[in-house]
């Protein structure tokens, strides 16, 4: 019975094309027809796509085209995940390190603190970052008291200038003391102009000396500082190395002894390029400070002696000598635009 249905199926009679007549196909001549149709239609990937096993295959050789996808789609949020996971154990790593280093430093600095510790020591170096850092204070000292005297002497200015204003106004309505109001506005005038140029050196003098002191000597104390860190974190692990050394000589001993080796000449390195560069920059800023403060006080000098020896062509002359130019009258007021 079995044979029977099999031998039908095989001569089955179908239509055969599209105006309904019937005819005998073979199982050959249907696989055929089939084939045909494919390659004049091609196959329908919205639905299925043939990856193995030929057509009429296995069901296990035809995979639906959404599944494809969705495999791209898990690949792609794979490699994310792989980035951010990548990215987050570089930040612990990091976090890691940085909490060791800060512990080591700290017990480092406390060790010294209570006499515990030994600290690497440059006497000569030492001896120069003190007298920066006391040169500094009193520069800042003369900053601050060149800076008021500025604020002192505008002030007489402005009243000798408001005092001249009010003598000329009385010599023109006072016909009887006229000469004698226009001798002493004159004399004012004259005084405040004097006055505006010496206000001009001495603040000339306090920008360079601000530029010194804020600009020069503290890109130097900032490399002093980070020489000063770099110093404290080379004796923390030079420490740390000598108690490992002390210690036990097993194999995981040594592993750890050969580790902190490294991170001690790491760190020694890093402080050795450090004091050369301190060094380096305490050497220039000596000599720059010499030769700011020879033509800085030189014109100080100057412009205050001119100014009250009363001898304008004196004070003319230092100002041209020095390349002080004046602002303008009224220059340091602000615009109206600023005003609203």
């Amino acid at each position: 019975m079995a044979d029977s249905i099999m031998s039908k199926a095989a001569t089955m009679e179908i239509p055969i094309n599209s105006n309904g007549d019937t005819g005998t196909l073979t199982e050959d001549d249907s696989l055929e027809q089939d084939l045909q149709q494919v390659m004049v239609s091609g196959p329908n990937l919205n639905e299925t796509s043939i990856v193995s096993g030929g057509y009429g295959g296995p069901a296990g050789g035809i995979i639906p085209t959404s599944t494809i996808k969705g495999s791209s789609n898990h690949n792609a949020s794979n490699s994310t995940e792989e980035v951010t996971r990548g990215v987050a154990v570089e930040k612990l790593d990091s976090v890691k390190k940085w909490g060791i280093n800060t512990y080591k430093c700290t017990k480092q600095m406390f060790s010294e603190r209570f006499g515990r510790g030994s600290r690497t020591v440059d006497l000569e170096l030492e001896a120069q970052i003190d007298v920066l850092r006391e040169t500094k204070n009193k520069y800042e000292n003369i900053l601050r008291l060149a800076t008021a005297l500025i604020n002192h002497f505008q002030c007489m200015v402005q009243t000798q200038q408001a005092l001249g204003d009010t003598f000329t106004d009385l010599s023109q309505k006072s016909p009887e003391l006229q000469d004698e109001f226009g001798y002493n506005a004159e004399t004012q005038k004259l005084l405040c102009k004097n006055g505006e140029a010496l206000l001009g050196a001495i603040s000339f003098f306090v920008s360079s000396i601000n530029t010194l002191v804020n600009k020069t000597m503290e890109d130097t104390l900032m490399t002093i500082k980070q020489y000063e860190n770099a110093r404290l974190e080379f004796d923390a692990y030079r420490s740390d190395l000598e108690e490992m050394s002390l210690g036990p000589r097993d194999a995981a001993a040594m592993v750890r002894i050969e580790m902190a080796q490294q991170e001690y000449q790491i760190h020694r390195d890093k402080y050795e390029r450090l004091r050369s560069d301190v060094t380096i920059k305490l050497k220039f800023l000596e000599e720059n400070k010499v030769k700011v403060m020879h033509k800085q006080l030189l014109l100080f000098h100057n412009a205050i002696s001119a100014y009250f020896a009363g001898n304008q062509q004196q004070l003319e002359q230092t100002l041209i000598q020095f390349n002080v130019k004046l602002k303008p009258p009224g220059s340091d007021k602000p615009s109206w635009l600023e005003e609203q």
